[in-house]
């Protein structure tokens, strides 16, 4: 392909730019009301870079050839915000479509996807036109943050592309406080994620965006083919659910052994003991919500065995001195992360330790307590269960969803979006009176609606997603399940969640607002 600047190359001009080593970049908020943001490329991705710009006030023209948007982009195109050419980029680009007040020259860069990105990042460069290039800091002139904003206040996080899940995590959680040493471990992070990603060979689509919330498709099972993005995909979900003192105190030695032995140290052992070992259920996702019996059992234990979707508030109600060895689950790898945990478990039996498997919600609802129970009971250690409290019925109650109410709901039917092996399950019948909630489901919306849609369940039936109930970052989406899919879509996804289903979404709140749905940050506490 040609060079697509007009331009010869300046002497002494990196084709990179100079790296932050020793610096801090310069964070600023950028007034960009009236300006001219061109969007090069239609992936997912733009839809997020999309809206900042129009969040901030610019005017936004999309360059790409002809292709199926994403419904987010699509809307703003049919109401006239986003102006889209339908064809190639081209370098005249830079210098016509600006506002005429600064030469048509435009005022700042989005390349989502482009072949030549290096070149058109050093074109941009020349005009002094700020440039942005998704996952390559080394061709950005300007970087998102990710930002928290209250009012007047907005608070900014950047790990300079070295975390972008990291980043998400770090906004979520800095209102009450964050931990020395983030800085640290952003660096390792990064160093990691990059070398993984050149063994990969390209960047999953759900690791790549820093500045905004988890794509839906975060937890898609990986398929056959894509075994080369695992090790990025585990990075990343640690990222987003492992504790951050946690993450802190990881060093690159211990990050790298995703294929060593675990990243844990060994427990230390217990002679002349008989093992013992009990499955409890941690809650929702606030601490105050476990069972006094399941926080006795966290604080005896010698090992305790936990699920990543467990909160960091939880987990740190457990002795410094316990080792805790977290599941490596994520999509493609659950079956093997699940017998690794239950082999890690039984060698601490052996050794007579005392063992916790800490799960999140109760044991029995979805969270193969039966499965692990028979298990250990084979191998001679009949284990104690305690019930925790199920998100399945909390979570409509901190979103102010009765699961029953007189009249409208007369019975609540739990249901799982995923199978064994990452299969869909049958899905229910339609029954006007009954609550239905949905386990993890999220990432299949889509196709869980379609079928839904097949035994009678009417488009307009309302219903809500709940993430991250009873936590400080609960959030909820309120809509109907015609509309469910292009909501996740455009907010995005923030595991751990579920969707309930059925006219008591709509008793206590109602309404849907302009787009179809609306959604509401925070929990209140008790």
């Amino acid at each position: 392909m040609p060079s697509l600047s007009p331009y010869p190359a300046a002497p002494g001009v990196p084709g990179v730019l100079p790296t932050l080593s020793g610096y801090a970049g310069l964070l600023t908020s950028r007034n960009s009301v009236g300006e001219t943001h061109l969007l090069i490329g239609a992936s997912p991705l733009a839809a997020s870079r999309l809206q900042k710009s129009l969040d901030a006030g610019a005017k936004v023209i999309l360059i790409s050839p002809p292709t199926e948007l994403p419904y987010s982009i699509q809307t703003h195109i049919n109401s006239g915000t986003v102006i889209w050419h339908q064809r190639s980029f081209t370098s005249t680009d830079l210098t016509t479509l600006g506002r005429q007040e600064v030469e048509n020259i435009v005022d700042l860069v989005w390349i989502v996807s482009h072949p030549d990105a290096a070149e058109i990042s050093r074109h941009c460069r020349r005009l002094r036109v700020p440039v942005n290039v998704v996952d390559k800091p080394e061709l950005c002139s300007f970087t998102l943050l990710a930002s928290y904003t209250q009012g007047p206040l907005q608070i900014g996080v950047t790990t300079q592309g070295n975390g972008c899940k990291l980043a998400s995590r770090i906004r979520r959680e800095i209102v009450a406080g964050l931990p020395a040493g983030l800085g640290d471990a952003c660096a390792r992070i990064g160093k990691l994620r990059r070398r993984l990603i050149e063994e990969a060979g390209e960047t999953p689509i759900d690791d790549a965006d820093e500045a905004t919330d988890q794509t839906a498709t975060f937890n898609n099972f990986v398929t056959e083919g894509e075994e080369k993005t695992r090790r990025v995909r585990w990075l990343s979900q640690i990222c987003e659910y492992w504790p951050l003192e946690k993450l802190v105190g990881l060093d690159m030695e211990a990050l790298e052994g995703f294929h060593a032995e675990d990243i844990q140290a060994p427990a230390a052992t217990t002679e002349g003991k008989r093992g013992t070992i009990a499955l409890i259920g941690a809650g929702p996702g606030h601490p105050e919500l476990l069972t006094t019996a399941s926080l006795r059992a966290m604080e005896t234990a010698d090992l305790v065995l936990a699920d990543k979707l467990v909160p960091a508030a939880v987990l740190e109600l457990i002795p410094r001195r316990t080792p805790v060895f977290i599941a490596k689950k994520f999509p493609g790898n659950a079956e093997a992360a699940q017998e690794e945990l239950l082999a890690r478990g039984l060698a601490a039996l052996k050794e007579g330790q005392t063992v916790v498997r800490l799960k999140q919600g109760d044991p029995y609802i979805y969270g193969r307590g039966g499965e692990e129970y028979l298990f250990f009971e084979k191998h001679g250690y009949v284990p104690k269960v305690l019930p925790g409290v199920t998100s399945a019925l909390s979570a409509p109650m901190f979103a102010a969803i009765p699961a029953t109410q007189r009249g409208v709901s007369d019975q609540v039917l739990i249901c799982t979006g995923t199978g064994r092996k990452g299969e869909p399950p049958v899905p229910p019948e339609y029954v006007a009176t009954r609550t239905t909630v949905f386990l993890m489901a999220l990432h299949r919306i889509d196709k869980l609606v379609e079928e839904l849609g097949t035994k009678g369940w009417p488009m307009d039936t309302p219903c809500a997603v709940v993430e991250r109930a009873s936590c400080a970052d609960q959030r909820v989406v309120r809509t109907t399940l015609g509309v469910v899919g292009a909501a996740i879509e455009e907010v995005g996804s923030r595991p751990p969640g579920l969707l309930v289903v059925g006219k008591a979404c709509g008793v206590l709140k109602g309404g849907w607002g302009e787009k179809g749905w609306v959604v509401e940050e925070g929990f209140d506490g008790f």
